[in-house]
């Protein structure tokens, strides 16, 4: 199995991604009717975000 980053030049820097990631967020936001639990499989994703934001350090 090939990793997602095999090859350095493939990457986004840090602010393309947190942008990136910004406005998917404000999409699900105004696209997901109000519901107080996210599917299961987002849950996991958002934390999974939420941890690699963490993981990363100070922007």
């Amino acid at each position: 199995m090939t990793s997602l980053f095999a090859n350095d030049s493939e990457q986004i820097d840090r602010r393309t991604s947190r942008a990136i990631r910004d406005a998917v967020g404000e999409r699900l936001q105004q696209n997901l009717r109000p519901d107080p639990r996210l599917p299961t499989h987002l849950e996991k994703l958002l934390n999974e975000l939420e941890k690699r934001d963490r993981d990363s350090g100070p922007h």
